[in-house]
């Protein structure tokens, strides 16, 4: 098939600029593949329900007598896993405060 010669530049100018307008949209536009927007969504996921998860794993740390024998991952086995999260368990022992223990005061200033 023989193409006219006037429609030749029109072609070459379409392609050019559909290759220019992908580069900028990948770069700079925010365009992103399948892969890379499910892998985003993955870690998004993770990170909501270790932060949901925090919450419960703190009340069971405060209100269990045997606390520094489970704090190596004791609360964070969700029901239905053999295995601990280690998210949440990363998430809770940073919102827990490991050093203390629940017998000691508050306030261990001396002010005498």
């Amino acid at each position: 098939m023989n193409t006219p010669e006037w429609l030749k530049p029109g072609l070459y100018g379409a392609v050019i600029g559909a290759v220019l307008v992908s580069i900028a949209g990948f770069s700079w536009g925010g365009w992103v593949t399948g892969r890379t927007s499910n892998d985003r969504s993955v870690a998004m996921a993770r990170e909501h329900v270790a932060t949901a998860l925090v919450p419960v794993c703190l009340d069971m740390a405060r209100s269990d007598p045997e606390r520094a024998a489970k704090m190596a991952a004791g609360w964070v086995t969700i029901p239905g896993t053999e295995t601990p999260n280690r998210d949440i368990a990363q998430a809770c022992l940073a919102a827990l405060d490991v050093n203390k223990s629940p017998e000691r005061p508050e306030n261990t200033i001396n002010e005498g």
